[in-house]
């Protein structure tokens, strides 16, 4: 569960006098779980009926702690059970009218118990053209301009997989430092590097004829993403001479 933050002061006393947090300090309380989320993103979910925060005189917005625990419950949904925000909303609201509703299945959304019965091949979570435009907040030419470098491409059906949204974010948070897709071909080399790296030591495992060793093959990537992830963060970190918190 989220937690939200006691005294310090970062929200100001005005804020945490009155139990509310400005869209900042939002911002820090969920990147300790969601590191990608961003203003544009919380803006987005705002602007989709996800949630309601309260709005000053000067319309600037404030948020509860029951918004942010709201935000979390949407953030992780998105992320575990790539569910639509639609179906997200409807799921949220019923919880809140005090039903009894289970989690909402979606396509062929993977669970614990039905993998083994998967067919070949993995599932991607996919994301529409105009879907990703609005969640990035970014337009058409941005986009077409990324995908010219090979930063983002479409599925053959013309739709993202679910990571398109966090890449583009990314994207445009480097670009108001000044840095321009371009110089961004090399982050994407390394990275298609580090994953043969990861699928070479995963390959046999997918191969195997035994369905649940494949399964395991899935779960020892996702393992080796995430430690090549946290030494490329590291080794960036030591090459700067800096410590992100």
């Amino acid at each position: 569960m989220l937690q939200t933050p006691s005294g310090g002061a970062g929200s100001g006393t005005a804020a945490r006098d009155s139990g509310l947090m400005s869209i900042g300090t939002v911002l820090n309380v969920l990147r300790d779980e969601f590191p990608e989320v961003t203003i544009s993103k919380i803006r987005f979910l705002e602007s989709e009926g996800l949630i309601e925060p309260q709005r000053t005189p000067s319309g600037y917005r404030k948020f509860s702690a029951a918004d942010v625990e709201r935000l979390g419950h949407v953030l992780r949904m998105q992320r575990d059970h790539y569910l639509p925000l639609k179906v997200i909303r409807e799921h949220l609201d019923a919880m809140e009218r005090g039903e009894a509703v289970p989690l909402p299945v979606v396509g062929r959304q993977r669970t614990a118990d039905d993998v083994p019965a998967q067919p070949e091949g993995r599932t991607v979570a996919r994301i529409g053209r105009a879907e990703l435009l609005a969640a990035a907040d970014i337009g058409e030419e941005e986009l077409a301009e990324w995908e010219a470098y090979g930063l983002l491409a479409p599925l053959a059906d013309g739709a993202y997989d679910a990571e398109a949204v966090t890449v583009a974010s990314l994207v445009a948070e480097l670009g108001r430092f000044g840095i321009e897709p371009r110089h961004l071909r090399v982050m994407k080399a390394a990275a298609e590097r580090e994953a043969g790296l990861v699928d070479q030591v995963v390959a046999p495992l997918r191969r195997h004829r035994n369905p649940q060793t494949r399964v395991h093959a899935e779960a020892r990537a996702k393992e080796l993403a995430d430690l090549t992830v946290k030494l490329h963060a590291a080794l960036v970190q030591a090459a700067l001479g800096v410590r992100l918190p």
